[in-house]
């Protein structure tokens, strides 16, 4: 029994390896100095996207396109312009008649007024569709005192027409407007007013009728007097401005 317990083989303890620094396995040693070098696993980029290329390509295919519509449409339009050499048409206040101009007893004015206004249109191949739905109206300052529409007709080329406009309307606060126009001929021997019209028209180029717009002519007239009725109404001044809107 002794000899089988001598004879048992006991593991020895390696005195050297327990002062030996652990190395990490992920650390390698130089190869004279002994100092260690961290290894880093490598990174591999990702390819850069091409979205941002994309939407720069569609923004310049984009305004490639604007671009030439611009173009095209201002080629277009100096062609039209060149074929059929347009003129804006011109209009002219060359009467009026007040048949009526009376206060109420209820402090109200009643008006009716007569205008003949010529239209002119001097184009040679150009034509113009007065269409439904204007309006004319004759003010004093701020005061609208009579209002009416001019009728449906084709205007054709080089062609002058002179509409005789009967107005009608009403105004509130008689009195005090009566003595502000005696106000004004007693300083200044006329009395200005106002002649407003919106008409919407259809222009004809050659045999294409284009969509409808609508003409704006704003006029200006100083007369003797509109006091009362009368059919000598002597217009001293007049001027007529056109405007175009779509």
């Amino acid at each position: 029994m002794m000899a089988a317990e001598h004879q048992r083989i006991h593991p020895v303890h390696d005195v050297e390896a327990q002062h030996r620094p652990l190395v990490p396995q992920n650390i390698a040693k130089s190869d004279d100095k002994g100092i260690p070098h961290r290894t880093f696993p490598v990174m591999h980029s990702k390819p850069p996207k091409r979205r941002r290329s994309c939407c720069c390509r569609f923004m310049c295919w984009t305004l490639s396109i604007l671009l030439i519509l611009i173009i095209a449409i201002a080629i277009t339009i100096g062609i039209l312009y060149l074929v059929f050499r347009p003129k804006l048409p011109k209009y002219s206040v060359d009467q009026l008649r007040i048949s009526q101009f009376n206060v109420s007893d209820n402090n109200t004015l009643y008006a009716t007024f007569n205008v003949a206004i010529t239209a002119r249109n001097p184009n040679k191949k150009i034509g113009i569709y007065y269409e439904g739905g204007s309006h004319i109206s004759a003010w004093y300052m701020e005061t609208q005192l009579c209002e009416g529409s001019l009728p449906k007709f084709y205007q054709g080329h080089r062609n002058t027409t002179v509409l005789d406009l009967p107005l009608t309307g009403q105004a509130h606060d008689a009195n005090g407007l009566v003595n502000r126009i005696q106000e004004q001929l007693q300083q200044t021997n006329n009395v200005p007013l106002n002649l407003k019209v919106n008409q919407p028209v259809r222009v004809k180029l050659g045999k294409l009728k284009l969509f409808k717009v609508k003409f704006r002519v704003r006029c200006k007239l100083e007369v003797d007097n509109i006091l009362g009725a009368s059919n000598d109404i002597r217009i001293s001044r007049s001027s007529c401005k056109f405007r175009l809107r779509l």
